[in-house]
């Protein structure tokens, strides 16, 4: 086994940016009509709480907002069908969730073609009347503000499609046609109220060097100032197709946070719009909706050190999804079947979605940040941590990490959440059931028991850094350790052991016994 001590020095802080929370994606906007979406989007809320939701397909057909009628004198006039959004968008403010706002896909009526994508066929032809398109965009706006007021809406980012420079999302991934279609668009938001926040070129991650230079190039020679920057970031390779699924092999992190590094150099290099934010508006290990990789163990911890590091080039990063009420290549046929989501059908969460949990509790000034680490402090002199062990290819050796932190006080509790293999793998419980692809109501009760992290608690001393110091040289202590001495500087030493694949979040604390009169602890579980 590995090991590693690490001694957190006190006034510590270290750069980290956790935009962990901003953001959680979602399929098609339409499937916010089914009760188990619902139910998902509430489980999710209530463990982790993310602040926006982005999903494609607001103006494709099965949410109806585009409708054309005929006049006697023959003259077709558009009219707008507002009643499912106000639907789904009243039950995502219920949830304490707002849009970050796709425009897309395509009303069939509005198409210039007939190309879809997916199993639900959203059109990704460019609009036979951007006078039409313009107006849909600045109906469905106005109509959002009169509904829930201009302060709330316009602080809902707006991106202009999703993938252009794929030919599956955007008719042959012309980029000069994109163009036209965010200029028309970013004037048209901007028209209805200038506070709203407009960006794109929602690029899946590849060709970032010619598709956002030019982007921003073309933006100069208008006179556009968008507001951001939107990319995707996916970490596998290709994979290999067998039945229903594809199996990719991870890549090594690097060479995804190389990539960002390079857009975020592009944006960079234009000195109208250094600094600009950069949102990832999807990212996730695979690109498929049939991965395994997703469901598993090894997913939560690779996922863990991206969520450490993501924050160095980007805004946000918005996991895709949230659960797994998902259609893209249509209807799964079991409920572990390599979904996006962090929540499986049946709402059994999988082990990323405590990966998230995890890390929306680092809230505090960042004392460490590694490649298997991240610790914070909190105002009131406590710790909370997220520790991993990631593998690429499923196998490895466990570690075990002792932190040295600054710590007043005689004793502190460590409380645990351990989700590894072992203690929390719905996945494989799910597998030893015999894979059924229909759960029963107890089948689904016992996976999500299953999908529990393990809790533990314990008591440990504080201990003086002398006393330390002077075990480890067998009582002689040099010079600069008996400066230290004098410090008086006491520290609580947290050891954790992570499997491979696994995930712990800690929470080091200062305590003091108060027990009630009469009440002996020992007494209690002894006598």
């Amino acid at each position: 086994m590995e090991r590693k001590e690490i001694r957190i020095q006190a006034g510590t802080s270290v750069p980290f940016h956790n935009g962990a929370d901003y953001c959680i994606g979602t399929g098609r906007m339409g499937l916010a009509l089914q009760r188990e979406y619902q139910e998902q989007l509430a489980l999710v809320q209530e463990e982790i709480g993310f602040a926006h939701i982005r999903g494609h397909g607001l103006f494709s057909d099965d949410m109806a907002i585009y409708q054309e009628y005929e006049e006697a004198d023959g003259q077709k006039r558009a009219e707008y069908n507002f009643t499912y959004l106000d639907l789904v968008m009243d039950s995502y403010l219920r949830l304490g969730i707002r849009p970050f706002l796709e425009l897309g896909f395509m009303p069939e009526k509005l198409a210039s073609g007939r190309q879809t994508v997916f199993y639900w066929k959203g059109n990704v032809t460019p609009p036979s009347d951007y006078g039409a398109w313009r107006a849909l965009v600045q109906a469905t706006l106005r109509h959002l503000i009169g509904r829930y007021g201009a302060e709330e809406v316009t602080a809902w980012p707006v991106e202009v499609w999703n993938e252009p420079n794929l030919e599956g999302f955007w008719k042959d991934a012309d980029r000069e046609e994109y163009f036209k279609l965010f200029a028309c668009t970013f004037a048209a938001v901007k028209e209805v109220d200038a506070r709203f926040q407009v960006g794109g070129p929602a690029i899946c991650g590849v060709q970032d060097e010619l598709w956002i230079r030019s982007f921003l190039e073309f933006c100069r020679a208008e006179g556009i100032s968008p507001d951001f920057v939107t990319r995707h970031h996916y970490t596998t390779q290709v994979p290999e197709t067998a039945g229903h699924y594809g199996y990719a092999k991870l890549m090594p992190p690097e060479e995804g946070f190389a990539n960002l590094e390079s857009s975020r150099r592009i944006i960079d290099s234009f000195p109208e719009f250094r600094g600009l934010p950069m949102h990832l508006t999807e990212f996730n290990t695979s690109y498929i909706p049939n991965c395994p990789l997703h469901d598993t163990n090894r997913n939560a911890a690779y996922i863990a050190g991206q969520l450490a590091r993501l924050g160095e080039t980007s805004e946000s990063y918005s996991y895709w999804t949230f659960g797994d009420i998902f259609e893209e290549f249509g209807v799964p046929f079991t409920p572990f079947h390599g979904g996006f989501g962090l929540v499986a059908n049946g709402g059994i969460p999988k082990p990323t979605f405590w990966t998230f949990r995890f890390f929306k509790e680092l809230q505090g000034v960042c004392v460490h940040r590694s490649q298997e680490a991240v610790i914070v402090r909190r105002p009131d002199g406590s710790y909370r941590g997220v520790v991993w062990n990631a593998t690429l290819d499923g196998t490895g050796r466990g570690r075990e990490l002792v932190f040295r932190l600054p710590m007043e006080g005689e004793t502190y509790c460590l409380l645990t959440e351990t989700v590894d293999e072992e203690t929390c793998n719905p996945l494989k419980c799910w597998h030893d059931m015999g894979e059924p692809s229909s759960l029963s109501e107890r089948q689904k009760k016992i996976l999500r028991e299953a999908a529990r992290p393990l809790v533990q608690t314990r008591q440990e001393q504080i201990r003086c850094v002398r006393e330390i110091m002077r075990q480890k040289t067998d009582g002689e202590m040099p010079e600069a350790m008996q400066r230290k001495e004098e410090c008086g500087l006491r520290e609580a030493a947290v050891t954790l052991t992570v499997a491979p694949n696994g995930v712990i979040y800690f929470e080091a604390a200062p305590v003091s016994l108060q027990p009630d009169r009469g009440y002996d602890y020992e007494r209690a579980v002894r006598a």
